[in-house]
């Protein structure tokens, strides 16, 4: 099935569904963590056991796509979030003390939040890492002892085709339901009376997403994307950035919500770091069109997209510099729409290379003569998802961008990274998200933090006049209350 023969659901049949799973979690009552872990466990199941079909599909959806990359970002690192939140999730869903207000806190009263799950939360997956951001999810969203509606990407049919397959086969409907279709299922799915839902994916999607959740006044979490700038220090190590730098753009070609944008580097040090990223590329693909390693852009409309960017930074006299170590013939590939890394160095900011979020193997270069200027640039422009910065770790310039910029996330001495670490939240702010997850996190996303407070049995507010008829005595207790 391609994308173009994609059936929609309706959203009658996809509301039907979600009343099922609800009317399921309201009969289960709460849930144990033993039950919760059980899920987990089958999710790990679902994603270990199949990992050669994930590979395959996925390289069919793309044309090709490199199984190593697949193995690292959508299968490893779902197994290591599915089994960081299984090791946590006991400690995650005790109950957390809060204090009771002086002087009844005296007497005996008690307060605390309970996490209770929410009750079915929506899943809206995206097409470049079509496992990670469902599967990502998921995980706190069961955590939480949530059931689950999902609705994976028509870009990537063959991924999608098969995750509904295993989902029906290791999840009863009640647990996890899986819903196929295109934009118009998307759609309705957003518009469904969901208890949460969380979507991943554009920015002008997003927008859509929110306003059709909305009506329902469904919470919902954006991961959404953007054009996450590097900065590169005069004390940073060039040729470690460089490396870092492009190992990190060439994950997915730059088919990454943190994928680098734009690298801002001194002015003097510019084709020093051009060069270093130019030989780093060239040792990592010394051939691309054939070379299983180097993946390709998902379809021919995002491959057009990509180059209609960089014909217009050359219509507009950009230094646009393809990485082609073989200078290979791009026009002559078989089932696959792969494009060479390619610099766009010291583009203007009419191009649309500068306006667009790339989402491609194409990364532009701004020389810069002072910080500042970098820090200024970056808060002229919508909020990213992602911040870099290369340099000295314990210096005062990496401080001052910290306090005088605002990111979703931030890596330093590398990109991407931050991702992985399952003990800090992932999302963006403004243009690039709303909301996160991972960890604790996502444990909490998908929780009701629901307020108890156990009263003293000593009515305080009697002893001191405090309910009507009001009198003198409630006039003496409130001025000795009421203080600067």
């Amino acid at each position: 099935m391609t994308a173009q023969q994609t059936i929609e659901i309706s959203a009658q049949a996809m509301a039907a569904v979600v009343d099922k799973q609800r009317l399921a979690y309201i009969a289960e009552g709460k849930v144990s963590a033993q039950t919760r872990i059980e899920r987990l466990d089958r999710l790990i199941t679902l994603v270990h056991d199949h990992k050669d079909d994930f590979v395959a599909a996925m390289s069919a959806d793309f044309g090709h796509r490199s199984s190593h990359q697949t193995l690292m970002a959508d299968v490893f690192s779902n197994l290591e979030v599915l089994k960081h939140t299984k090791k946590h999730l006991g400690k995650w869903m005790k109950n957390e003390k809060r204090k009771a207000p002086f002087p009844m806190s005296l007497f005996g009263a008690k307060a605390r939040i309970e996490y209770q799950p929410k009750g079915v939360v929506g899943v809206l997956g995206t097409w470049n890492f079509p496992l990670t951001t469902v599967i990502g999810p998921l995980a706190g969203v069961i955590a939480a002892g949530n059931r689950a509606a999902v609705k994976c990407s028509e870009v990537t049919p063959k991924t999608a085709a098969l995750m509904d397959t295993l989902f029906k086969k290791y999840f009863k409907e009640e647990e996890i339901a899986s819903f196929l279709g295109g934009p118009e299922t998307g759609a309705a799915f957003s518009a469904l009376k969901l208890d949460h839902l969380i979507f991943t994916g554009a920015t002008s999607i997003g927008r859509h997403v929110l306003s059709a959740a909305a009506a329902n006044l469904t919470p919902v979490t954006l991961e959404l994307g953007g054009k996450s700038p590097v900065i590169v220090s005069r004390s940073a190590d060039l040729k470690e950035a460089a490396k870092r730098i492009m190992t990190g753009k060439v994950l997915n070609v730059g088919q990454v919500c943190l994928s680098p944008d734009y690298v801002f580097v001194p002015v003097e040090l510019k084709d020093q770091l051009v060069a270093e990223m130019t030989a780093q590329v060239t040792e990592m693909f010394p051939t691309m069109v054939t070379n299983p390693d180097y993946s390709s852009v998902i379809n021919s409309r995002h491959q057009q997209r990509l180059i209609s960017y960089l014909d217009d930074a050359k219509s507009r006299g950009g230094d646009v510099r393809e990485i082609n170590p073989a200078n290979e013939d791009f026009s002559q590939q078989k089932g696959t729409q792969k494009l060479p890394m390619t610099l766009v160095v010291d583009p203007t900011d009419d191009m649309l290379v500068m306006q667009e979020e790339l989402f491609g193997p194409v990364l532009c270069i701004k020389s810069y003569q002072d910080v500042n200027e970098t820090i200024a640039y970056i808060n002229s422009a919508p909020r990213p998802l992602a911040l870099y910065y290369f340099g000295d770790k314990n210096g005062a310039e990496v401080r001052t961008v910290l306090d005088k910029t605002t990111s979703g996330g931030v890596t330093i001495n590398d990109v991407l990274v931050h991702v992985s670490c399952e003990d800090i939240p992932f999302g963006g702010i403004g243009p690039s998200g709303m909301g996160s997850y991972h960890g604790i996190e996502g444990f909490k996303t998908f929780s009701h933090a629901r307020a108890v407070y156990t009263q003293t049995k000593i009515n305080l507010q009697a002893l001191g006049g405090m309910i009507p008829p009001y009198g003198e005595k409630c006039h003496k207790t409130l001025n000795g209350m009421i203080k600067k």
